[in-house]
């Protein structure tokens, strides 16, 4: 009896190994039948491939690039670059210009349509809603150029309070003894941000073949702020005169961030003009009504008497 009490665990242990071991096996072996199995399943339709696609792509964005053929043949040239270079600016370089028109298009076509359904339910006016669809119109299409301004704006000012710093780590890097191509790499490496993938960007252009030079001016064309855009050209003169780079990089470090605390005080400055808007606006109308509704009433009170 004992003995079988014995013997009954590892038989178990043997035969759950064994269950298992099979089961294992049973997965890795008929490796045909494997393949058999991928070879029928059913291709995809051409319809069942678009359905996968997402909603913009199926049905917005065919409308827009139909508006983009549409409207580019009529855009003059010159704003074509000017629009490209905005898009540059703003980090859109991969929207063409012609999709960027095609977008303006259809959102004044959407903001037409709904100044129209809106102002025919709220007025009924015939002229009323025309002009209130001309007026949707013109703001739908300027819509996407003010978001574009916005996005450029926007990282602009990233880059530039992002500046100082990475000048002085660049200065660091280059007084300790690396190279100003290694201090690059080192910037990217420590910060984050759009001067940090503009600096990766200029490194990767080297690395392909652009002199240095090319790369930094590739800089000053995607970005519009002048305190980098000088600190390139000091750089770019620094190179071509063979002049000591460490020294220049400490200029330009102390200029801007001299400049950086210039721009903190005008803030400061600007602060108590900004607080009395409000302060007029919204809390000396609620004074003048407590203080002053009490002495009205009994004013009116008192001439009602007589």
């Amino acid at each position: 009896m004992d003995l079988f009490l014995l013997v009954l665990p590892i038989m178990a242990g043997v035969g759950v190994f064994l269950v298992f071991a099979s089961f294992l096996v049973g997965r890795q072996l008929d490796p045909v039948q494997a393949r058999l199995q991928q070879i029928s399943v059913r291709p995809r339709t051409l319809e069942e491939l678009e359905l996968q696609r997402p909603m913009f792509e199926r049905t917005v964005r065919p409308i827009v690039q139909g508006l983009a053929s549409l409207i580019s043949r009529f855009y003059p040239a010159n704003t074509a670059r000017s629009l490209q270079l905005r898009l540059k600016r703003a980090a859109m370089e991969t929207t063409s210009v012609e999709f960027f028109l095609g977008v303006k298009a259809f959102v004044a076509l959407i903001a037409a349509v709904g100044a129209s359904a809106l102002l025919n339910l709220l007025t009924g006016d015939a002229l009323f809603t025309v002009g209130g669809v001309a007026g949707g119109a013109i703001l739908g299409f300027m819509a996407p150029d003010f978001y574009l301004s916005s996005r450029a704006n926007g990282r602009g000012s990233a880059i530039l309070d992002q500046l100082p710093d990475a000048l002085d780590l660049l200065t660091i890097s280059v007084e300790a003894g690396l190279g100003f191509d290694a201090a690059i790499v080192k910037v990217t490496e420590k910060l984050k941000g759009p001067l940090s993938d503009e600096f990766k960007r200029a490194a990767a252009e080297q690395r392909v073949g652009k002199s240095r030079q090319e790369a930094l001016r590739g800089i000053n064309d995607r970005v519009d702020v002048k305190e980098l855009q000088g600190f390139i050209s000091a750089i770019i003169q620094a190179d071509q005169l063979g002049v000591s780079m460490s020294k220049v990089l400490r200029i330009q470090s102390e200029t801007l961030r001299t400049e950086r605390r210039q721009r903190a005080e005008e803030k400061a400055a600007r602060a108590p003009i900004l607080i009395m808007l409000p302060t007029v606006g919204c809390i000396f109308p609620s004074l003048f009504i407590v203080i002053l509704a009490p002495a009205a009433l009994s004013a009116m009170k008192s001439c009602g008497s007589f």
